[in-house]
């Protein structure tokens, strides 16, 4: 539809304006290191909502909701809309009583390592860079096969142009950049998610023929009670309510928004809003099933809509694209330096702030190069992505029910954890074989360890209780933890 010198001229001209925006904004702030990793109490309830949608709303719910409806059925949808909602609402209480007993805290990994020590924190933070690792090299591939669907772009030339901008904007601006960014990006991409819904119900000349040729071509796909398209739905909300519980881009804004009712507002309606994109995104891929059956489901929704979309559209397909990617993007490479930063402060405590701010940006752009590689092959990483989803669901409750059991302590989270993992693994998918029980796989990952954190609990004599207000003196700020550093040096 477009030549690659026009696609890769207005591909730059986006991705760079997005860089220079989240550059600019930077410059015009004297942030500490602080503000660079955390933001800490800066954003009101709207900005919230903006930057936690504008991260959800990934390029990838351009192709997976409608590819998991052409055979999950309308159940899959609903499933993978209440999914994606489900890791706001359940960070609401869990952000409250992170931000209760830890009011200075920066990261998951940093609560972690003070509460269980060493050994869970290195299981825990491996996981949760994993998951980090995969969701972004999934975005950057998203990316390079929207563009091959304009153009004949190769793929590393549209990962290096994105990965290279956004990391521009994210390094040198840390989190406020990247929530500055967001709330620009959402200005783009709430419109053009309107008209792209637009061009596809008339694509498809509304929703009575396409109901009729379904009932014909695939009849069960409309059936909500088909066991198939339930289980469907209940492996997609499983699987992300639990994964995103360990993104660490999630508890930066829960330490961003200015008090804890600008965070439950920003959390609960950005949760709420993302369902009725990913729904109706989704139900591109019933259209899919009734009009093209034997077509690429992997593009669904653009086997729809591309026969209908004029050039200029076409064209406007980049910056929504880029804003998808680059928001959620952003967030991860955000929220690894962030890691980077503060767990090496913990590590090394005279470490100088800009010492640590620059160990950030030259590590993740040294973390980056991985990822250009994988997305430029265009690899397929689902496979990844749900190996990523079991790990998280093996940590999930042995992490957060230490925020409110005093007698669990690290070697029964660790344990815990483990346990699951070898349960979840057990039944856990070949890369080759069918997807039979990976439901079954997540929910032995998930609740295995909920049953050996209760029992040794239980069994386990004269353990020492922790005290959970403790907390709150173990992890300062870095900022304050500097200025005791600096006078006890001096003193």
């Amino acid at each position: 539809m477009l030549s690659s010198s026009s696609t890769l001229f207005w591909l730059t001209a986006f991705s760079f304006f997005f860089a220079l925006a989240g550059v600019l904004y930077a410059r015009h702030s004297k942030d500490s290191l602080e503000d660079y990793v955390i933001a800490r109490n800066s954003q009101s309830s709207i900005a919230t909502i903006l930057t936690l949608l504008a991260s959800s709303l990934g390029a990838w719910i351009l192709f997976s909701p409608a590819q998991a409806a052409t055979w999950g059925g309308l159940a899959a949808v609903i499933g993978y809309a209440i999914g994606s909602m489900s890791p706001r609402i359940a960070m609401i209480p869990l952000g409250q009583r992170m931000r209760t007993l830890i009011p200075e805290g920066h990261t998951l990994s940093e609560f972690v390592l003070i509460r269980y020590g060493k050994g869970m924190y290195a299981l825990t933070l491996l996981i949760m860079m994993f998951y980090m690792f995969i969701a972004l090299t999934a975005e950057i591939t998203a990316m390079g096969k929207l563009v091959a669907l304009v153009a004949p772009v190769p793929l590393w030339a549209t990962a290096l142009i994105v990965l290279t901008a956004t990391l521009i904007y994210t390094s040198y601006g840390g989190l406020k950049s990247s929530i500055f960014t967001d709330k620009v990006q959402m200005l783009i991409i709430f419109p053009m998610l309107i008209l792209l819904v637009a061009f596809g119900w008339y694509a498809i000349g509304g929703v009575a023929p396409t109901l009729a040729k379904l009932d014909l071509n695939a009849p069960q796909l409309l059936n909500i009670s088909d066991p198939m398209g339930i289980k469907a739905g209940l492996t997609f909300f499983v699987a992300i309510l639990l994964t995103g519980l360990f993104h660490q881009g999630n508890w930066q804004r829960v330490y961003s928004a200015k008090d804890i009712p600008s965070m439950r507002r920003g959390f609960l309606l950005g949760g709420l809003f993302v369902a009725p994109f990913i729904f109706v995104l989704g139900l591109f891929g019933l259209a899919f099933v009734a009009h093209t059956p034997d077509g690429d489901n992997s593009v669904a929704l653009f086997s729809v809509v591309m026969p209908v979309i004029p050039t200029w559209f076409a064209v406007a397909l980049l910056p929504l694209g880029l804003s998808l990617v680059m928001s959620s993007a952003d967030t991860a490479i955000s929220a690894v330096s962030s890691i980077i930063a503060v767990d090496t402060h913990r590590l090394r405590p005279q470490t100088r702030p800009q010492t640590l701010r620059l160990m950030a940006r030259y590590i993740i752009i040294l973390l980056a190069i991985p990822v250009l590689i994988v997305a430029s092959q265009g690899y397929s990483v689902l496979y990844l992505f749900l190996l990523a989803d079991l790990l998280c669901a093996a940590a999930a409750f042995p992490v957060f029910y230490g925020l409110y059991s005093r007698r669990l302590n690290g070697r029964i989270a660790t344990v815990a954890t483990l346990s699951g993992l070898a349960a979840g693994l057990y039944m856990f998918p070949s890369p080759s074989g069918p997807l039979t029980y990976l439901l079954e796989s997540f929910l032995l990952a998930a609740l295995v360890p909920v049953i050996v954190t209760l029992v040794l609990i239980r069994l386990s004599r004269h353990l020492t209780l922790y005290d959970l207000t403790s907390l709150q003196h173990q992890i300062r700020g870095i900022d304050h933890e500097m200025a005791v550093s600096t006078k006890t040096a001096s003193a």
